[in-house]
């Protein structure tokens, strides 16, 4: 059966909200999004909740909100304007699985299954003892009419179901069409009799979403690789039922930055020590760059960073997210990384989608990151940088943080730094440890003297940037010193740190009262 290549374009995201939203998913959710928005169709946002065991209401929460951030608009959904919100989570869809369930068992393409957990797992431990590939034996394909009519009587007598498997053809092949790895085909034989429909009434995923992208006319299913195995079978159902068949989208993998191992919904399973000894080991072979090193290490926050939520608290914009995600099997172009979502949606092509595996490149991810930092307004970054100096408990003046934003915008790589860069401006700067005021080949009396002096210079200077570097310079040289070695253990003792912004700004904008305190208190460290 041949798919269709004229009717308007639907895709959709369907993840299960059993987890918080995956950068794995997401990116599947963004070339969806994308292919969509190419070609003037829709895109649609689908709960597959069935796995009620897992079901976590705040995974659901985190879903909408990671599509919020993200500018993931969808045009059909759980909250959309043109459909009942329930049509949108599988657990309200039950009677139109066991619907279709029927329909393929009255066609000879399915049938019940009787069989016990335990004769399933007893079947198990026999393949397995013989080293024999573990799966289902058909034992209920052929049962006749007369004792699959017992069986269902016997079952509803002792308000039980049975499942409904799907009955493979024993012959023959199966053709997959496929936009990423075009058509490929595979033996009947080597596909399972695979349930359909649970003992609960509720459908599998390979009968839930089939039945959900025929019914909702996507026309493109995206979804990872891992899916391919049992793409045939998706297809004998659709040529079972005499549906008209999507072209499938398999995903690249997203492997972790190593390269080696799929990116992990879940935390690494290390414990605090043993994660952040790993992260440690990436910093050093430059896969973990420094800013977001710094970020991880300042919350103590080990191990990789695969949750749209935490490359949100840790400062990431969704515009940098976006644009890299897009590059996770996909090019914009030839030497070209940056694209805003116009650009990506003129140029987006599904059949440009690479087969091969991505590794995440959290550096790339940065470098994009500072970019799209760099091209915000003034204005609009404050309004941004304000959540995390607040979280950071610095009472932020706006005025004040407009003045000295100019001095760290073009250093900023995630938002997440802002308190670091401009705390001692914006309120008491960090006490500067001893041994980082000396300046080069000066010791701790010599540099006393030196901050002393340029407390009494800076306490008669004029007040303007003219006026200081002249004050800092003159204050150098009739101490006998390099200008270096004047301007380091002054930027240590009024910010509290070995790297600040210009020495000639840092003190302009700290101010004379508060920089006068500050050298103060350092020439009391070092007299201790």
């Amino acid at each position: 059966m041949s798919n269709s290549t004229s009717r308007r374009v639907r895709t959709r995201y369907a993840p299960s909200p059993t987890g918080r939203q995956h950068v794995g998913g997401i990116r599947s959710a963004l070339f969806a999004w994308l292919w969509a928005r190419h070609n003037e169709g829709d895109f649609l946002l689908r709960i597959e909740d069935t796995d009620q065991t897992r079901f976590r209401e705040d995974a659901l929460q985190d879903l909408f909100e990671s599509m919020a951030w993200l500018g993931l608009a969808y045009d059909e959904g759980p909250d959309g304007p043109d459909a009942p919100p329930n049509d949108f989570f599988q657990t309200q869809r039950g009677p139109r699985y066991q619907e279709v369930a029927e329909e393929l068992v009255e066609r000879g393409a399915a049938y019940y299954c009787f069989c016990s957990e335990a004769r399933l797992a007893e079947l198990r431990e026999r393949q397995q003892a013989r080293k024999q590939p573990t799966g289902y034996d058909g034992h209920c394909r052929d049962l006749s009419a007369e004792t699959v009519a017992e069986r269902l009587a016997t079952f509803e007598a002792e308000g039980k179901r049975p499942v409904v498997r799907f009955k493979v053809p024993r012959d023959g092949s199966t053709t997959v069409p496929d936009a990423v790895r075009g058509e490929w085909t595979i033996e009947n034989k080597q596909i399972e009799d695979m349930i359909l429909l649970k003992s609960d009434g509720l459908p599998t995923y390979h009968l839930g979403h089939l039945v959900d992208d025929h019914d909702m006319r996507i026309t493109h299913p995206m979804r990872g690789v891992e899916y391919v195995p049992t793409a045939p079978l998706h297809v004998m159902i659709h040529e079972a039922l005499g549906w008209e068949l999507p072209t499938y989208v398999h995903l690249p993998l997203v492997l972790n930055p190593t390269g080696e191992g799929k990116m992990s919904k879940r935390k690494q399973g290390l414990d605090e020590a043993a994660g952040e000894q790993m992260m440690r080991e990436l910093h050093a072979e430059r896969l973990i760059p420094d800013a977001l090193f710094a970020y991880q290490e300042r919350n103590a926050n080990w191990g990789l960073l695969t949750m749209v939520h935490e490359f949100r608290e840790a400062g990431f914009l969704p515009e940098a997210m976006l644009n890299y995600l897009a590059l996770l099997g996909w090019s914009v172009g030839a030497d070209k990384d940056i694209a805003t979502v116009e650009e990506m949606i003129q140029l987006f092509d599904i059949h440009n989608i690479k087969k091969s595996p991505s590794a995440f490149d959290y550096n790339k991810l940065e470098y994009l990151n500072g970019w799209y930092i760099r091209q915000l307004p003034p204005k609009v970054l404050a309004t941004k940088l304000l959540p995390y100096l607040e979280a950071a408990g610095l009472e932020v003046d706006h005025d004040k943080l407009l003045d000295v934003l100019p001095l760290v915008h073009e250093r900023m790589k995630l938002l997440s730094e802002a308190p670091e860069l401009l705390d001692f401006f914006l309120g008491e700067a960090p006490l500067p440890d001893p041994a980082d005021l000396p300046g080069k080949k000066m010791d701790n009396a010599q540099t006393r003297q030196a901050l002393q002096a340029a407390h009494q210079a800076l306490a008669n200077s004029a007040w303007t940037l003219e006026g200081i570097e002249a004050t800092m310079r003159e204050t150098a040289t009739a101490q006998g010193l390099k200008a270096g070695q004047l301007f380091q253990p002054v930027r240590v003792a009024i910010t509290g740190r070995k790297f600040a912004p210009g020495i000639f700004e840092t003190v302009y904008h700290i101010g004379r009262e508060r920089v006068l305190e500050r050298l103060e208190r350092a020439v009391g460290l070092l007299a201790a």
